[in-house]
């Protein structure tokens, strides 16, 4: 599917950014948005509950819930809800980030916290989002904490395209109540053992098809998770070395002067990541 075939089953113009709720706003919007939730299940709303397990519930409620419409007010509370909880978890911008050589970076950390042009979402082939509730997941917690509207978009992506979405690709959409502007959702291969020539042509190419699709959206910068480094068992030093290859590479092909961000959670992969990048010399 081209970026224009997108534009026609989703928006993608910049989503808007709804006022700060007041600690007693968080109280009434998490209830209003808990009882909704419950209400689509057909259960009873209670909220004897501290504030942090009725949030957990609707996070729950959220990642088991099927893709369909969503009444606008519902949207306008949990918007507001989500982007207050966005902001008091902080925002990181990439101008904070030390960009070396090639306009690349490493950072540890959260990646729903950056603030930029897209980040990258390690996701499966169903584009739905992780159903599990409360799983630790990348694909869940952007999902959860991006809203509602992003399991509607992948939804009507592959509903589109009629068929599940193919390893090495990539699809874009808002990031909705996420500091970034977009999501890129590439599904790598999944490893059993070693890696054959096939699994590591896919995941080059899920790194070059995410930069095409930025480039081609004229965005300024991306952020990437280690794609399959987690269930999908790709080995963690291998999966860095072909990142990094593949981008310098894209790099120094196209010219491009988008900013790249190699985003990690792990200590360990922090430190594959920084090894990689000194001895190409790219992090000077």
């Amino acid at each position: 599917m081209t970026l224009k075939e997108t534009t026609k089953f989703i928006d993608l113009t910049p989503y808007p950014r709804p006022a700060l709720l007041s600690a007693e706003e968080q109280e009434e919007h998490c209830n209003r948005l808990l009882k909704y939730l419950l209400k689509e299940q057909g259960l009873i709303a209670a909220f004897n509950s501290p504030y942090r397990r009725r949030r957990e519930a609707i996070r729950g409620l959220m990642n088991r819930r099927m893709p369909h419409p969503i009444p606008s007010e519902i949207l306008e509370l949990q918007d507001r809800l989500f982007w207050t909880e966005t902001v008091e978890r902080g925002i990181v911008g990439e101008e904070t980030l030390p960009f070396g050589k090639y306009g690349i970076a490493l950072w540890q950390g959260d990646i729903t916290r950056l603030k930029v042009g897209a980040i990258v979402n390690a996701a499966n082939s169903a584009l739905l989002g992780c159903f599990i509730p409360g799983h630790n997941c990348i694909d869940n917690a952007i999902h959860s904490f991006a809203g509602m509207q992003l399991r509607d978009d992948c939804a009507k992506l592959i509903a589109a395209q009629d068929q599940e979405e193919e390893v090495g690709g990539a699809k874009i959409t808002r990031a909705y109540n996420l500091p970034s502007a977009y999501v890129l959702h590439t599904v790598g291969p999944m490893i059993a053992g070693e890696p054959s020539r096939e699994a590591r042509a896919a995941l080059r190419s899920c790194y070059i098809s995410c930069l095409n699709l930025a480039e081609e959206m004229g965005l300024g910068s991306i952020a990437f998770c280690c794609i399959s480094t987690g269930v999908f068992n790709f080995p963690r030093e291998e999966a860095a070395e072909i990142a990094t290859g593949a981008v310098l590479n894209w790099k120094m092909k196209t010219k491009s002067p988008i900013k790249v961000i190699f985003n990690t959670f792990l200590p360990n992969d922090t430190e594959i990541y920084s090894n990689i990048l000194k001895i190409a010399r790219i992090s000077e």
